[in-house]
Protein backbone atom coordinates (compact mmCIF):
# COMPACT_ATOMS: atom_id res chain seq x y z
CA UNK A 1 0.00 0.00 0.00
CA UNK A 2 2.08 2.89 -1.53
CA UNK A 3 0.93 6.20 0.49
CA UNK A 4 1.69 5.55 4.09
CA UNK A 5 4.94 4.97 5.46
CA UNK A 6 6.57 2.83 8.49
CA UNK A 7 4.81 2.97 11.30
CA UNK A 8 1.68 3.33 9.40
CA UNK A 9 1.54 -0.15 8.52
CA UNK A 10 3.10 -1.61 11.17
CA UNK A 11 0.57 -0.08 13.68
CA UNK A 12 -2.47 -1.02 11.80
CA UNK A 13 -1.78 -4.74 11.71
CA UNK A 14 -0.49 -4.68 14.83
CA UNK A 15 2.55 -6.69 14.61
CA UNK A 16 4.66 -4.88 16.70
CA UNK A 17 7.72 -7.00 17.59
CA UNK A 18 8.91 -4.47 20.59
CA UNK A 19 7.32 -3.51 23.75
CA UNK A 20 8.36 -0.24 23.41
CA UNK A 21 5.94 2.61 22.96
CA UNK A 22 3.34 2.69 20.11
CA UNK A 23 2.81 6.33 19.13
CA UNK A 24 -0.22 6.17 17.57
CA UNK A 25 -1.63 4.24 21.24
CA UNK A 26 0.46 6.72 23.05
CA UNK A 27 -0.27 9.55 21.54
CA UNK A 28 -2.88 9.76 18.27
CA UNK A 29 -2.49 13.27 17.79
CA UNK A 30 1.21 13.17 17.49
CA UNK A 31 0.79 9.61 15.13
CA UNK A 32 -2.09 12.12 13.44
CA UNK A 33 0.03 14.62 12.71
CA UNK A 34 3.30 13.28 11.23
CA UNK A 35 0.72 10.72 8.98
CA UNK A 36 -0.72 13.89 7.83
CA UNK A 37 2.59 15.26 6.60
CA UNK A 38 3.09 12.08 5.34
CA UNK A 39 -0.35 12.26 3.00
CA UNK A 40 0.88 15.37 2.23
CA UNK A 41 4.00 14.46 0.66
CA UNK A 42 1.40 11.87 -0.88
CA UNK A 43 -0.45 14.79 -2.61
CA UNK A 44 2.48 16.76 -4.04
CA UNK A 45 3.80 16.29 -7.88
CA UNK A 46 7.00 14.54 -6.27
CA UNK A 47 7.58 11.48 -8.70
CA UNK A 48 7.40 8.23 -7.29
CA UNK A 49 10.74 7.52 -7.86
CA UNK A 50 12.24 10.51 -6.72
CA UNK A 51 9.91 9.44 -3.22
CA UNK A 52 11.20 6.37 -3.26
CA UNK A 53 15.62 7.45 -3.55
CA UNK A 54 14.62 10.07 -0.73
CA UNK A 55 13.10 7.52 1.99
CA UNK A 56 15.16 4.95 0.97
CA UNK A 57 18.46 6.25 1.32
CA UNK A 58 17.67 8.44 4.26
CA UNK A 59 16.51 5.17 6.40
CA UNK A 60 19.41 3.58 5.18
CA UNK A 61 21.98 6.59 6.72
CA UNK A 62 19.68 6.25 9.62
CA UNK A 63 19.52 2.58 10.47
CA UNK A 64 16.19 2.12 10.28
CA UNK A 65 15.73 -1.54 9.10
CA UNK A 66 12.12 -1.17 9.14
CA UNK A 67 11.42 1.81 6.84
CA UNK A 68 14.50 0.07 4.14
CA UNK A 69 12.68 -3.22 4.02
CA UNK A 70 8.81 -1.24 3.33
CA UNK A 71 10.46 1.72 0.83
CA UNK A 72 12.71 -1.07 -1.08
CA UNK A 73 9.99 -3.28 -1.59
CA UNK A 74 7.80 -0.46 -2.86
CA UNK A 75 10.26 0.84 -4.80
CA UNK A 76 10.68 -2.83 -6.64
CA UNK A 77 6.80 -2.41 -7.24
CA UNK A 78 6.99 0.68 -8.70
CA UNK A 79 9.73 -0.81 -11.18
CA UNK A 80 13.28 0.54 -9.51
CA UNK A 81 15.99 -1.86 -10.36
CA UNK A 82 17.79 -3.91 -7.80
CA UNK A 83 20.85 -2.47 -9.06
CA UNK A 84 19.90 1.16 -8.55
CA UNK A 85 18.61 0.06 -4.79
CA UNK A 86 21.54 -1.80 -4.24
CA UNK A 87 24.01 0.34 -5.54
CA UNK A 88 22.07 3.20 -3.29
CA UNK A 89 24.69 3.35 -0.55
CA UNK A 90 27.63 4.41 -3.49
CA UNK A 91 25.91 6.21 -5.80
CA UNK A 92 28.39 8.79 -6.23
CA UNK A 93 30.44 5.80 -7.98
CA UNK A 94 27.91 4.21 -10.27
CA UNK A 95 26.37 5.38 -13.77
CA UNK A 96 23.22 4.34 -13.02
CA UNK A 97 21.77 8.39 -11.03
CA UNK A 98 21.24 10.82 -13.43
CA UNK A 99 21.23 14.92 -12.56
CA UNK A 100 18.30 15.32 -10.82
CA UNK A 101 18.56 12.11 -8.88
CA UNK A 102 22.15 12.81 -7.69
CA UNK A 103 20.95 16.15 -6.76
CA UNK A 104 18.14 14.70 -4.56
CA UNK A 105 20.53 12.02 -3.33
CA UNK A 106 23.26 14.52 -2.00
CA UNK A 107 20.26 16.71 -0.77
CA UNK A 108 18.68 13.61 1.33
CA UNK A 109 22.04 13.00 2.86
CA UNK A 110 22.90 16.56 3.76
CA UNK A 111 19.62 17.09 5.07
CA UNK A 112 19.18 13.65 7.11
CA UNK A 113 22.59 14.38 8.59
CA UNK A 114 21.68 17.62 9.42
CA UNK A 115 24.59 18.51 12.15
CA UNK A 116 26.81 18.81 9.25
CA UNK A 117 24.59 21.30 7.04
CA UNK A 118 23.60 21.50 4.01
CA UNK A 119 26.56 22.99 1.85
CA UNK A 120 25.81 25.92 -0.07
CA UNK A 121 27.22 23.85 -3.13
CA UNK A 122 24.24 21.14 -2.42
CA UNK A 123 21.39 23.31 -1.84
CA UNK A 124 22.28 25.30 -5.24
CA UNK A 125 22.80 22.57 -7.53
CA UNK A 126 19.14 20.93 -6.28
CA UNK A 127 18.17 24.52 -6.68
CA UNK A 128 19.49 24.86 -10.18
CA UNK A 129 17.36 21.39 -11.02
CA UNK A 130 14.19 21.89 -9.82
CA UNK A 131 11.37 24.63 -9.34
CA UNK A 132 11.23 26.51 -5.66
CA UNK A 133 7.95 24.38 -5.00
CA UNK A 134 9.46 20.95 -6.10
CA UNK A 135 12.38 21.70 -3.64
CA UNK A 136 10.20 22.62 -1.03
CA UNK A 137 8.38 19.41 -1.51
CA UNK A 138 12.00 17.79 -1.70
CA UNK A 139 12.87 19.12 1.81
CA UNK A 140 9.53 17.98 3.09
CA UNK A 141 9.99 14.68 1.85
CA UNK A 142 12.85 14.38 3.43
CA UNK A 143 12.13 15.74 6.32
CA UNK A 144 9.34 13.43 6.80
CA UNK A 145 11.04 10.09 6.32
CA UNK A 146 13.76 11.50 8.63
CA UNK A 147 10.87 11.55 11.26
CA UNK A 148 9.26 8.08 10.21
CA UNK A 149 12.71 6.67 10.67
CA UNK A 150 13.15 8.21 14.39
CA UNK A 151 10.20 6.91 15.67
CA UNK A 152 10.73 3.48 13.70
CA UNK A 153 14.58 3.36 15.09
CA UNK A 154 13.70 5.15 18.82
CA UNK A 155 10.52 2.37 18.82
CA UNK A 156 12.55 -0.68 17.76
CA UNK A 157 10.04 -1.47 14.82
CA UNK A 158 11.37 -4.54 12.96
CA UNK A 159 10.62 -6.13 9.34
CA UNK A 160 8.28 -9.17 9.22
CA UNK A 161 10.00 -11.69 7.51
CA UNK A 162 7.70 -12.85 4.90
Amino acid sequence: MRGFCCATLLYQNNKIMSNRTKINVADPAAYKAILAMENYIESTGLTTKHKDLIKIRASQINGCTYCIDIHTRDARKAGETEQRIYSLTSWRETPYFDEQERAILALTEEVTLISNKVSDETYNAAAAMFDKAYLAQLIMAIITINAWNRIGVSTKLEPVLL
